[in-house]
């Protein structure tokens, strides 16, 4: 053996036993009582809050600790009196080589399994807005700092008191936004976060889930610049976020209700901006499995229908209350749809659709498959417009504007059919007008069309036109008037034309029975306006 490698296994050994030494001497280096009021009075300093603990004692095995008991940080009173932190167990280590020198110097702060309360009042205020300020009374803002520099440490003069990084392991986080009629909730669960203090504020990392939803948050590169901030609340923050979510439905519900139920997996790379209290994101997200569920009380069983759509794809921005996709992207059964989306999340969604443009969907997969509408048409759409809702009351919010084009395809709701039959099969009407191109059963299961195609309005959930217009070999027909979505209640003037003739009728009342009243003076002169009338009631009422 050289004299260089044993000289150095002797410094080793000498180090060791040095260390081992340090060791079995830190509950007695450690000032329990002092340790225990410096880390009280900084936190409660750092914090603004009281702090405190039932019990303190040291650790040596696997690394030199001081371990905190029942640790609690205070709530603002403005939101309660529970508690907006408990810990069951904290432990404050120890850094190693000052211990080495029988000097005492705090390193990483652990929180092992936390519990954490965020409240979002009504008027916007949250509870942490009151982190960070002057003095040990919770609630009291931050006092101006004394000439002499002093006052409340910031963020990171906090993270430096308390040791040079902050770590948050399997921690529990819920949030509430009080205020609404059934206040918002989720949880947020396995918070591991690690902050580290620096000269430019609070590096951050970690991972999260939120619940409802397992949607799993992937936090890096993260920095609150709490240096200069005159609270947690208002000072910036960066970073980059990933999401994967498998189950956005639940997460969804929580904002919109039950009704309509939203389905499919998340994925998204956001960046962080903003300030902590109002922060921003931005970045492309990705919904698989895509699907949009509603009961309809109008369809056979199953009443509860969902509507599939393709890949939504989508760059998404957020700052609170406003969330902004454009534009979105989506395919139905090989037809393409776009849209620019805004949403107000507050007390529910409020939801503006800009620029839609639908080309070559299958409207019956909406019409006949999703709603069951009585006025259900096939045939692929082409739309352009733009629309507004209340996902809270989605059918009496519903407004907008547009124009469409659908066909060629065939008319198959019910109501549909029952209307123009009753218009054109009454007192003979078929015969005279049609000259027997009809069969005798009337339009049967459907009626063939070119060409559905005109301009709409709806206001309230009233859909409104004045030039929509059916184009097909057997007629012609014309609508103007309108049409409740909610109730299906219609106010319209029907004409059906053919082979010059003209006939036209004012339909009123629910459309599932509808009132016809037939314009014979102008159309069919030759028949009793009574008889039409009532012949017009009696053939309704088979199609019902």
């Amino acid at each position: 053996m050289g004299r260089p490698l044993r000289i150095a296994l002797i410094v080793v050994a000498a180090l060791v036993v040095v260390a081992i030494a340090a060791l079995a001497a830190v509950p007695y280096v450690v000032d329990t009582p002092r340790i225990q009021a410096l880390v009280a009075s900084t936190a409660t300093q750092a914090l603004g809050r009281p702090v405190k603990f039932a019990s303190v004692s040291v650790s040596v095995l696997p690394l030199p600790a001081v371990v905190l008991e029942s640790l609690e940080v205070a709530e603002d009173p403005a939101f309660g009196k529970g508690a907006f932190v408990t810990v069951d167990e904290a432990q404050v280590r120890l850094k190693l080589w000052p211990l080495l020198l029988l000097r005492v110097e705090l390193g990483t702060f652990v929180l092992e399994k936390p519990r954490i309360s965020l409240v979002q009042a009504a008027d916007g205020r949250w509870n942490v807005s009151t982190l960070g300020g002057h003095g040990a009374e919770a609630g009291t803002p931050p006092a101006k700092p004394s000439r002499g520099g002093g006052g409340a440490p910031s963020g990171a003069g906090a993270a430096a008191l308390l040791g040079s990084r902050v770590k948050i392991e399997d921690g529990v986080v819920t949030y509430e936004a009080r205020g609404a009629a059934a206040p918002t909730r989720y949880r947020v669960e396995d918070v591991d976060l690690t902050l580290t203090g620096g000269a430019g504020g609070l590096a951050f990392t970690g991972n999260l889930r939120v619940e409802p939803g397992a949607l799993a948050v992937k936090i890096a590169d993260g920095l609150l610049g709490v240096n200069g901030a005159r609270n947690v609340m208002e000072a910036p923050v960066r970073g980059k976020i990933a999401l994967d979510g498998k189950n956005l439905g639940a997460l969804a519900a929580v904002a919109m209700g039950p009704e309509p139920g939203l389905s499919g997996s998340l994925k998204g790379a956001l960046a962080l901006g903003g300030t902590a209290g109002k922060p921003k994101a931005s970045g492309d997200v990705e919904v698989t499995g895509f699907g949009v569920t509603r009961t309809s009380p109008q369809c056979p069983e199953p009443r509860r229908r969902t509507l599939a759509l393709g890949p939504v794809k989508s760059n998404v921005a957020w700052e609170e209350p406003r969330f902004t996709a454009r534009p979105v992207s989506t395919t139905l059964e090989g037809g393409t749809i776009t849209a620019n989306v805004t949403a107000i999340v507050d007390r529910g969604v409020r939801a503006e659709v800009t620029d839609i443009a639908i080309k070559g969907a299958p409207v019956e997969k909406v019409l006949v498959d999703f709603l069951c509408q009585g006025y259900a048409v096939t045939g692929p759409l082409d739309l352009t417009g733009n629309a507004s809702v209340r996902t809270s009351d989605l059918w009496n919010s519903l407004g907008g504007n547009g124009q469409l084009r659908i066909g060629p395809g065939k008319i198959v709701g019910a109501q549909a059919l029952a209307l123009l039959n009753g218009v054109v099969r009454v007192g003979g009407a078929v015969s005279a007008i049609l000259g027997g191109e009809l069969p005798a059963g009337g339009l049967g299961s459907g009626l063939e069309y070119e060409s559905i195609a005109g301009t709409y309005t709806i206001t309230n959930g009233v859909l409104s036109t004045r030039d929509l217009k059916l184009t097909s070999r057997v007629l012609n027909a014309t609508v103007a008037g309108t049409y409740a979505l909610a109730s299906g209640s219609v106010n319209a003037d029907v004409g059906v034309s053919a082979r010059g003739t003209q006939l036209s009728a004012r339909v009123t009342g629910p459309a599932s029975n509808p009132s016809i009243r037939v314009n014979p003076a102008a159309t069919l002169r030759d028949v009793d306006p009574g008889k039409v009338e009532k012949g017009l009631q009696d053939l309704l009422r088979k199609f019902r």
